[in-house]
């Protein structure tokens, strides 16, 4: 049985009332959902706030699921509405906002600066160099607009097809294109002065 289709199992068993079953789609999705919500809200605490929230609704919600969509591009859909509404709500907090929108972002192994040691073939220029990039393609995405920063997200790091991205963002795959396209080239701009003429062959 697929992913999709393991998904799938697990709803109807929440829907006949298998509390159990909605834990396993918790474990399965929380660090990605934590991981695409720490893209969007920088402060650790606020980011497991939002991610409790998220599974909240959909808990709530999934009564009304009908399969239309793959489980995890409906959650994904929650999660950023839920991060959205959260950010609006700290715009009009000044005391907290500066920390939550500014700073604290924890990245987990998948999209951190992964290593720290060097490989047995690697010098210490080409580590300082891979460190660099990897530094400036991060504060290149934290640059980008919300909506372009939402959709490289999804597509590079979450790894969504076009269409999955058009349904959590409720856009058309046209406008995901662009978005995506317009992300590439900030990115690759920013990495241009790093790579020289290789830059952008990435992004």
């Amino acid at each position: 049985m697929n992913a999709p289709d393991a998904d799938l199992e697990l709803v109807r068993r929440v829907q006949q009332g298998d509390v159990r079953a909605y834990d396993t789609l918790v474990i399965r999705y929380q660090r990605r959902i934590e991981r695409l919500i720490s893209r969007m809200v920088r402060d650790t605490d606020l980011v497991q706030d939002i991610a409790q929230e998220t599974f909240i609704r959909a808990y709530r919600a999934l009564p009304q699921f009908r399969g239309d969509s793959a489980f995890y591009t409906w959650l994904y859909r929650i999660a950023v509405n839920t991060a959205k509404k959260s950010l609006i709500e700290l715009t009009r907090n000044p005391v907290i906002s500066e920390s939550a929108l500014a700073g604290n972002r924890v990245d987990d192994d998948e999209t951190s600066e992964r290593r720290t040691e060097p490989m047995h073939d690697e010098t210490p220029d080409a580590v300082l160099a891979s460190k660099e990039i990897a530094r400036t393609v991060n504060e290149a995405i934290e640059a980008l607009s919300d909506d372009l920063r939402q959709a490289i997200v999804l597509r590079e790091i979450e790894g969504l097809s076009y269409d999955e991205i058009a349904q959590v963002m409720n856009c058309p795959i046209g406008t995901v294109r662009s978005r995506i396209f317009r992300a590439r080239e900030a990115i690759a701009q920013r990495l241009r002065p790093l790579l020289g003429s290789q830059a952008g062959q990435r992004w």
